[in-house]
């Protein structure tokens, strides 16, 4: 998700004054922002994971405090457990009590430098009474929230900004709503001095990525799970959501990070049952083996790059390949070749899958010219 240039390339544009360039005596910074307790969990943890072990800090902003969640472990409703003979407001107010505890556990699993909660009640389901609650995230002012975000943008100075995308079709939460739509306003608001002027210095953030459901992976953990379980929790109406996998420019490896993802949701215990497929139909290894992979949608970068010959090819911190940024003219042969070199060099497998998951997604969305020859050489790397 942070940018190094492989060649000598030259910043022709930027979207503010204030951060043109990426110094190298500063400590990166991804912050991602949830609506509940819990998501963090469901939603890249391995990615954070990932890179909290290359040594960037890691920021989670939780919007809510997941109020309205449900007891979905029904293994704590047992005689003994804590919410046995608990029904209505009672279950509620323990709930509350104790979703803190798992959030705790769950950032330290993943690895998070930082939490911050941003002060909001949870909404509760979509058409819910607790829409309406005047404490809740839904009814807060966009105005006030988009502030309090901002604040913590300034004081943290975060690189990336991951936030939820803007198709909310599969899912619309109300809550998962309010999270895209105060984060796309912060993202610029947090560099304008004039928005603000109490929160902190200005800061731009370099690129905001939105998170995506992939069908690729869905349809890859379905296939897995009938050939080893013989069954699969997703019916077809898992299909009938919106297939987002044309959108997506970014995939990173994190195979070797899943147990962010399991442990920290086995840390939210009121909220994930441990024996349901859906959560842990295959296990980190299995998952590792069938799709090793967080997706993402890059949605806004404020970097701009002019290339003086060959192409700029966007590499993560671990020098993989995750995408491509340009603008102008651009020679689509020096762009494939370029690339191909790279991987040649690099003589890592991970690399020459990128190379050609990036080749295959360019050629059917920014660079229509890229042409099959290049795509051969790149299949012979």
């Amino acid at each position: 998700m942070f940018a190094k240039c492989c060649a000598p390339l030259k910043v022709t544009t930027y979207a503010t004054n204030l951060h043109g360039v990426l110094r190298k005596d500063e400590p990166l910074c991804v912050l991602t922002v949830h609506a509940h307790p819990d998501d963090e969990a469901s939603k890249g943890a391995p990615t954070m994971a990932m890179y909290g072990a290359q040594g960037v800090r890691t920021v989670l902003v939780c919007c809510t405090g997941g109020e309205e969640g449900d007891v979905a472990n029904p293994a704590l409703k047992e005689p003994g457990q804590p919410f046995h003979g608990l029904e209505g407001d009672a279950e509620k107010q323990l709930l509350a009590q104790l979703r803190p505890a798992e959030l705790e556990q769950s950032a330290k699993v993943i690895g998070f430098h930082h939490v911050e909660m941003l002060g909001y009640r949870d909404s509760g389901m979509l058409d819910s009474p607790a829409n309406q609650h005047p404490d809740c995230f839904h009814m807060a002012d966009l105005d006030e929230a988009v502030g309090r975000l901002v604040r913590i943008i300034r004081r943290e100075r975060p690189h990336v900004l991951i936030t939820y995308n803007d198709d909310q079709r599969g899912y619309p939460h109300p809550d998962h709503v309010k999270v895209h739509d105060i984060s796309i306003v912060a993202f610029d608001r947090a560099a304008d001095s004039a928005w603000y002027p109490e929160a902190g210095e200005p800061w731009q953030p370099l690129k905001m990525y939105y998170s995506a459901w992939s069908r690729m992976r869905l349809t890859a953990i379905h296939e897995a799970m009938l050939r080893l379980r013989g069954e699969s929790p997703f019916d077809e109406s898992w299909f009938d959501r919106p297939d987002l996998d044309g959108r997506i420019t970014t995939r990173l490896p994190i195979g070797n990070y899943l147990y962010a993802r399991s442990g920290a949701l086995r840390a939210h215990r009121t909220q994930i049952d441990e024996n349901e497929p859906f959560w842990f139909g295959l296990s980190d290894a299995e998952l590792a083996q069938t799709y090793p992979y967080e997706d993402w949608i890059l949605a806004k970068s404020t970097l701009r790059w002019k290339v003086e010959s060959l192409q700029m090819v966007e590499i993560d911190l671990d020098h993989r390949l995750i995408g491509v940024e340009c603008s102008g003219n651009v020679e689509v042969e020096n762009l494939g070749k370029k690339m191909v070199r790279w991987s040649r060099l690099k003589k890592n497998e991970l690399v020459r899958e990128e190379l050609m998951h990036s080749l295959e997604s360019v050629e059917s969305t920014t660079m229509t010219g890229m042409t099959e020859e290049i795509l051969d050489i790149a299949r012979e790397v």
